[in-house]
C-alpha cells in the first residue's frame, strides 16, 4: 500500500482536501492515463488524466475503431475509455490525493469530455488551450472542481468576471508560463512567448492584486504555477512568491509509471536544448516539442504546405480539433494531423512521432526515476542515492535523424 508523503511545505487546499503542493499536468495522447495519475494521487498529490484519444490504451476499443473512420464510433469509444481510466486511477489512489481530467478547449468533443469526467466522478476538470467560458454550465450539478489554465492576468480577469456572473469561481487557477512549457502554449504567436506579462512574478503579483481589487481575497483560490519547473529550489521560490502549488508535465511523463512507451521517455530525456523547437500547431497555437525525424521533415516543408493550404475532408476521423489548420485550410496554422503524430509518439515510434517536451532540463537528467523519487525531490530536496544506469535500447535522436 502506498504511503502518503510528508513535507514541511504548505499544503494545497482544494475541494475540502489537503494535498501535497504538486500537480501532475495532463499530457495527451495517452501519456498521462490512469497509471501515472493514480500513482501521483496515491502519494497525496493531484494526478491528471489527459482526455484525448484514450481508446489507444484499450485493445478492445482499438479493435472496434482502429480502422474505422466513423467519428461517432470513435468519440463513443473515447468516452468509454475516459470512464475506465478515471475509475482505474481512483482505485489506484485508494482515496488519497485527487484525480483530475485535463480537457483541451480546442477539441470538438470538449463539452462531452467535461460531462463524462463529471459523470465518472473525477475530482476536478482542468481546461487549457482556449478560454473555458462555459465550464460552470457544463459542470453544473456536480461536485467536480473546475480549474482553468491561463497565462496572464488579463485572461484570469476575464474568466473571473465571466464566471462571477454565473455565481461561480474557479476552485484553483493554473498559471502556465508559455516560455518554458511543453505542448500547446498559451500565447498567440511564437514571438510572444517571451512577453514579460507571462513571467511568474508578474502574473502572481498581478493576480493577487486582482483578487484584492475584485474583493476575492477571502475566497482562497489556489494559484498553481506551471512551466519549466524541475527543482526543489524552484518550488520554494515560487511558493515564496505566492504560488500555492506547482504543476509539472515532462518530468512526470518520463517517470517509471508514465503511461507512454519507454521510447517516448527516452526521446524526452535524451533531448538536448538544441533539439527542442517551437512551431505552430494545427490548433493555431504555438507548440513545443523535440525535433525528431518527422518534425524535422515537416518543418522543412512547412512553408510550402502552408502556402498551398486549402479546405479538405478529414480522412482520419480521430479526436478532431474544433478548428484544424489541415482540415480547414488555415494557412497560418500547422498542416498535419496532430492526433496521428501524437499516437505514434505514445507507441514509441521515434521516426514518426510528435514528442511534446518543455524547454528546461529534467529533474534527473537522462535518468528514468519513479514518481516517488520525483515527489521527494520536489517537496523535500531528497535525491535518490543510486543513480539510474543508462542502457540505451533505441537509437538517439541525432542518430535517428540520419537515414540507416
Amino acid at each position: 500500500m502506498t504511503t502518503v508523503l510528508q513535507t514541511v511545505l504548505d499544503r494545497l487546499k482544494l475541494k475540502g482536501k489537503s494535498l501535497l503542493p504538486i500537480v501532475q499536468g495532463g499530457m495527451g495522447v495517452g501519456v498521462s492515463a490512469h497509471r501515472l495519475a493514480g500513482t501521483v494521487a496515491s502519494y497525496g498529490a493531484m494526478g491528471t488524466i489527459s482526455s484525448v484519444d484514450l481508446r489507444r490504451h484499450h485493445p478492445d476499443l482499438m479493435l472496434q475503431t482502429g480502422r474505422s473512420r466513423n467519428k461517432e464510433l470513435i468519440d463513443s469509444a473515447n468516452l468509454l475509455a475516459l470512464d475506465r481510466e478515471i475509475k482505474a486511477a481512483k482505485k489506484m489512489s485508494a482515496g488519497n490525493g485527487l484525480i483530475a481530467v485535463n480537457v483541451m478547449r480546442a477539441v470538438s468533443e470538449y463539452a462531452s469530455y467535461v460531462r463524462q469526467a463529471c459523470e465518472s466522478e473525477a475530482d476536478a476538470v482542468v481546461v487549457g488551450a482556449g478560454l473555458p467560458l462555459d465550464l460552470p454550465e457544463l459542470t453544473e450539478g456536480h461536485k467536480t472542481a473546475i480549474i482553468p489554465i491561463l497565462s496572464d492576468v488579463r485572461g484570469i480577469g476575464l474568466i473571473l468576471k465571466k464566471w462571477m456572473r454565473k455565481n461561480r469561481l474557479p476552485d484553483a487557477i493554473v498559471i502556465e508560463n508559455p516560455r518554458f512549457a511543453a505542448g500547446h502554449l498559451g500565447a498567440p504567436t511564437a514571438e510572444a512567448l517571451n512577453n514579460p506579462n507571462f513571467a511568474f512574478n508578474n502574473v502572481l503579483e498581478g493576480t493577487l492584486q486582482l483578487f484584492k481589487d475584485m474583493g476575492l481575497e477571502k475566497e482562497n483560490i489556489p494559484l498553481i504555477t506551471a512551466g519549466g519547473i524541475h527543482s526543489h529550489e524552484q518550488v520554494l521560490k515560487l511558493m515564496g512568491m505566492g504560488a500555492n502549488a506547482v504543476q509539472l508535465g515532462s518530468a512526470f511523463a518520463v517517470t517509471e509509471e508514465g503511461d507512454a512507451h519507454p521510447n517516448f521517455k527516452k526521446v524526452l530525456v535524451e533531448a538536448k536544448p538544441e533539439d527542442i523547437v517551437t512551431f505552430m500547431s494545427v490548433a493555431g497555437l504555438p507548440a513545443r516539442a523535440v525535433r525528431t525525424p518527422w518534425l524535422a521533415n515537416y518543418l522543412e516543408k512547412e512553408e510550402k504546405l502552408q502556402r498551398i493550404a486549402k479546405k479538405r475532408p478529414c480522412t482520419v476521423g480521430f479526436d478532431c480539433l474544433a478548428s484544424c489548420g489541415l482540415r480547414d485550410g488555415i494557412s497560418k496554422h500547422g498542416q498535419f494531423c496532430i492526433d496521428t503524430q501524437l499516437a505514434f509518439a505514445l507507441a514509441g515510434d521515434i521516426k514518426r512521432g510528435l514528442f511534446f517536451r518543455g524547454s528546461e532540463k529534467l529533474p534527473f537528467g537522462n535518468a528514468i526515476r519513479s514518481v516517488r523519487d520525483l515527489l521527494e525531490l520536489l517537496l523535500n530536496g531528497i535525491k535518490p542515492s543510486i543513480e539510474a544506469v543508462r542502457t540505451p535500447t533505441v537509437r538517439s535522436i541525432t542518430e535517428a535523424l540520419v537515414p540507416a
